[in-house]
């Protein structure tokens, strides 16, 4: 087991640092969420996804 832990070790450190950068990646994005950011880069005129994070009432309702 010990042998197997000290062939394996830098690439079992490697994993856990990129297994870490995704964790905290997941928390921010939640996180931004949550408070109302959001991850655009820019403009929705032409995000085809444009309705689906910026509800806006119907044209017809005033």
């Amino acid at each position: 087991m010990l042998a197997f832990l000290a062939e394996n070790l830098a690439t079992m450190i490697v994993g856990l640092v990129l297994a870490a950068v995704v964790v905290l990646i997941i928390v921010k994005l939640r996180k931004d969420k949550k408070s109302g950011k959001s991850n655009c880069a820019g403009g929705c005129t032409h995000c085809a996804s444009a309705g689906m994070c910026h509800h806006q009432p119907p044209a017809d309702h005033k």
